[in-house]
Order: structure tokens, then C-alpha cells, then sequence
């Protein structure tokens, strides 16, 4: 299966050797006030984002209302907003008339800016501007306008949440029939923001990704409080991390609760740059930092008596002591000395150099 190891997201490399792409997913949270909506994306430049995103959705395009009012025992966060399914969708819609002032103002504030689109219309009228899709985890089955995405050529991230092995694999097939730019995002689409939901995150299906398609870009689409479940994932290899954004989380609105907020936003980066830093390369090596630790902390082979030129040591005449410095001999070295003479005086307690022993 062919698709691409490291792609570009604007003008930033995503891969899993390169640092975690943030996107702010402001959704609904600017309320329908345009000004709001350019506050956020400032926002979310200065609390570390390298994006925010927006959600392209038309209530008539995305739910029935119908439909919803007959389902029996709504039990998702939805039952909770006080309102019809349809009316908060339809007081949540994205203002497409925004979309170029939107976009400008993202470039002004040097932060990319991309949608996660819920119609075909919404896909033709901003194509142009966009240098990536999301598909949400709710379309993973519609494999047409999958599709229809991924045949613009752009950076596609898939979210998977509410979904199985065999609907990831289909919706993945069907991205890479048109483009080999993927993102495979973890996802759990309970929003509420409950603790309980740390036990249904399912980090370790990252590591089932990786088997499944090697050197795939991977992600996390979360929605929990705190930072645990990135960093977690970040340490799993995702390298694209996406939650939701707001200034305030008492404003009234479906997404508030349980969205980020500048201070904790600017924290989880930076703990996820300090994680970064620290998984290293994978190769053990003594650091740059340990060097001097290297000498003060090992154990190197010192003498317990005097010593004249000529004596022959044997294992009573040592013992191994901190520190070991350059050009000592370690304690698993000790058949290299055993039985040979040591060529100068040497006095109890000094150290045994490599240069003792033998002929000069």
C-alpha cells in the first residue's frame, strides 16, 4: 500500500521525525459572531497552534431532525443541550460568506486554517484556500464523499472514532485510491469531557496502526480533560494533535465544556515539546550530559596497598570505587590486570590506569 511518510501541511513538515502538528478546532465555538471568530484564530496562534479549523456543516445537510426526534433513549452528549438536534446544528452553522475574510485573517496571523467539511458544497467552495481536509469520524462510512476529498489532492486526515478495523481499512483504501497524503487519527467521539472516558480512549490502537501500515502519519482527535491522553499518544508516535478550542468554558454552547482554553492549550504544547525532546532517537548512548556523571558515578579498580614496579596484582590487592576517570580500567576489566605486573609505584588508593600495566 503506497502513501506518503512525511507530508506538508502549508508551509510545516508532518512526520513521525518531525514535532507535533497542533490544530485548534475552534467548530462551533465562535457562536456565529464573525469577530469571535477572528479572536480565536489569534488566540490560537498565541497559545501554540499550528492551525485551527473550522467545521463546514449545514443542519439540513448534516442531520434529520425527524430522524432524530424518533430515536428512543438518546443517551450521547446530545441529549443534554436543552434544544433539537437540528436547532443547535442550525445555530451552529459556519457562515460561508466568512470564509475569505476567515482565511485572511488566519494568514495574518501566520497559523494555517482548514475545515472539516459535511457536504460536497462546502468541499467546492473552499478548495481553493485549504491545504488540508479532515474527515470526521461520523463519515468514515460515506465512502463517496471520502472520496470526492481525497480526489483534491490535499493532506486528508481521518478520524476514527465509533468505528472498527474494517471501517478504518475501507475508508483508508478508499483515500488511497486518489492521494497518498494520510493522516490516521485515534479517536473516541464521547465529548463529554467525563473522566470515566479515559477508559475508552484506546491510546494503544496507535500501536495497531503502526502494524497495520508502517511509516503511516499518525494522530489523535481528543476531546479529555488535561494533557495525559496526548502525551500519551505523542509518546505512541501521533504527530498530529487535534482538539477543541475556546477562550471561555462557561460560555453557553455545545463544544465549551470540554474545549481547551488558552492557558491549558499553551501548557499541553509545551509539555509535548518537553516529551518530545525526551524520547530522543532511540539509540543508547552515553548523553552530552552524562559525561561528567559517566566518570563520577562508575566504579573504576583501585588499589588497597602499595605497589612497586614489578609487583604482579592479584584480585586481593583491588577493589572498585568511585570515580572512573579516562583511562581507568572498569571493574568488568579486572582479568586484564590479574596476574600482571603494574610498571611504576603505584600507592594504596590510587586509581589503576590502562598505562600501568605492562611494558612502557
Amino acid at each position: 500500500m503506497n502513501y506518503k511518510s512525511q507530508i506538508k501541511i502549508g508551509s510545516t513538515k508532518v512526520s513521525i521525525n518531525d514535532p507535533a502538528y497542533f490544530i485548534a478546532d475552534i467548530a462551533s465555538n465562535h457562536d456565529g459572531d464573525l469577530s469571535r471568530a477572528k479572536e480565536l484564530i489569534w488566540l490560537s496562534k498565541e497559545s501554540g497552534a499550528n492551525a485551527v479549523k473550522f467545521q463546514h456543516f449545514k443542519a439540513d445537510k448534516i442531520v434529520s431532525d425527524k430522524g432524530f426526534k424518533q430515536l428512543d433513549n438518546q443517551s450521547s452528549h446530545q441529549s443534554s443541550w436543552g434544544k433539537s438536534v437540528y436547532e443547535v446544528f442550525k445555530v451552529s452553522e459556519f457562515n460561508r460568506d466568512w470564509n475569505k475574510e476567515l482565511i485572511n485573517e488566519a494568514q495574518k496571523a501566520k497559523i494555517d486554517f482548514f475545515t472539516t467539511p459535511y457536504d460536497y458544497e462546502a468541499v467546492d467552495q473552499i478548495n481553493h484556500f485549504l491545504p488540508a481536509y479532515k474527515i470526521g469520524s461520523g463519515d468514515i462510512t460515506w465512502t463517496d464523499f471520502i472520496e470526492f476529498v481525497s480526489q483534491k489532492g490535499k493532506p486528508t486526515l481521518l478520524a476514527t472514532g465509533a468505528s472498527d478495523f474494517p471501517d478504518v481499512q475501507r475508508a483508508v483504501k478508499t483515500i488511497l485510491r486518489h492521494n497518498k497524503q494520510i493522516v490516521l487519527m485515534q479517536c473516541n467521539t464521547n465529548y463529554t469531557g467525563s473522566l470515566e472516558n479515559f477508559k475508552f480512549i484506546n491510546l494503544n490502537v496507535l500501536k495497531t496502526y503502526a502494524t497495520m501500515y508502517p511509516n503511516m502519519i499518525l494522530g489523535l482527535s481528543d476531546h479529555t480533560p488535561g494533557h495525559a491522553t496526548v502525551l500519551g499518544a505523542l509518546a505512541l508516535g501521533a504527530r498530529v494533535i487535534e482538539k477543541h478550542f475556546t477562550d471561555d468554558n462557561d460560555r453557553n454552547g455545545p463544544d465549551h465544556p470540554f474545549s481547551m482554553n488558552p492557558h491549558s492549550w499553551r501548557e499541553m504544547v509545551e509539555r509535548s515539546r518537553e516529551l518530545e525532546f525526551s524520547l530522543g532517537n532511540g539509540i543508547k548512548t552515553v548523553e552530552k550530559n552524562e559525561q561528567e556523571t559517566a566518570i563520577i558515578q562508575r566504579r573504576a579498580i583501585y588499589l588497597k596497598r602499595d605497589m612497586s614496579a614489578g609487583d604482579i596484582i592479584n584480585e586481593l590487592d583491588i577493589e572498585f570505587l568511585r570515580p572512573a576517570p579516562p583511562n581507568a580500567y572498569f571493574p568488568y576489566e579486572k582479568e586484564q590486570i590479574i596476574g600482571k605486573p603494574v610498571n611504576k609505584n603505584k600507592d594504596i588508593g590510587e586509581v589503576i590506569f590502562k598505562d600501568d600495566i605492562g611494558g612502557k
